[in-house]
């Protein structure tokens, strides 16, 4: 047995984080099996086929999506009081057949804008300190501040206008009125549930997290959504 430890290739998937793959040659006459690598690509959700160089290891299909995925979304809230939380199931769900979809960045998009056609705006994001925060009249980041060395937030608590508890790893906006009429029963709300008054209107959510290169551990304010009211 030959084993090799080779560069990866990737062709715009994401599967490998060191950017090589162990190749391990059993029988002369067959392909090598590949390890170090994830079983399919964290983006697509597509397994690779491997085409081998002497010393490089290429995927042959390319990746549909190099440069991650931008999810651009927009709901409905005309009662003027928005629903913020990081879980509004089962009043708002999304179905997923396949169980590990939503892994990768297109699941998370599918799931994205399903919750959306539903009329939740739904976005996957960390166990960290989230929050909606105002930066103009009709403009908003769900986010992450971080402290600096004197514990100063990087965004003004003032302009917080929902702290979002990350249990689930996400965050869910809706209209308030809109979730009572599918069954919601504000009676169930906890201390991390906020409705917020905004105007009455459509609103837009651009989700980054499935960017590629979105740095969640960024010494900087992490802003996983701009919110704008259209």
């Amino acid at each position: 047995m030959t084993i090799k430890r080779m560069p990866l290739k990737a062709n715009g998937h994401a599967l490998s984080r060191s950017g090589e793959v162990e190749a391990k040659w059993l029988f002369d006459d067959m392909d090598p099996m590949v390890s170090g690598a994830e079983y399919a690509c964290r983006v697509c959700n597509q397994p690779p086929t491997y085409r081998f160089t002497d010393d490089t290891v290429h995927v042959v299909e390319p990746c549909p999506y190099p440069d991650g995925i931008t999810t651009t979304i927009t709901i409905a809230v005309p009662s003027g009081k928005l629903l913020v939380s990081d879980d509004l199931r089962p009043v708002f769900t999304w179905v997923d057949a396949d169980p590990m979809s939503y892994e990768s960045t297109l699941g998370k998009a599918q799931a994205i804008r399903q919750m959306a056609d539903a009329g939740c705006a739904f976005g996957p994001a960390d166990n960290c300190g989230l929050g909606l925060y105002r930066t103009g009249p009709d403009n908003y980041i769900i986010a992450s501040p971080r402290l600096d060395e004197d514990d100063e937030p990087s965004l003004a608590e003032s302009d917080c206008l929902a702290r979002i508890c990350t249990d689930l790893w996400a965050y869910s906006c809706a209209d308030f009125e809109l979730w009572k009429a599918r069954g919601g029963d504000p009676a169930t709300l906890g201390w991390s549930d906020t409705v917020v008054d905004v105007p009455p209107g459509e609103y837009r959510f651009v989700h980054h997290s499935g960017e590629r290169g979105f740095d969640r551990d960024s010494a900087d304010t992490v802003v996983f959504a701009h919110v704008e009211r259209i």
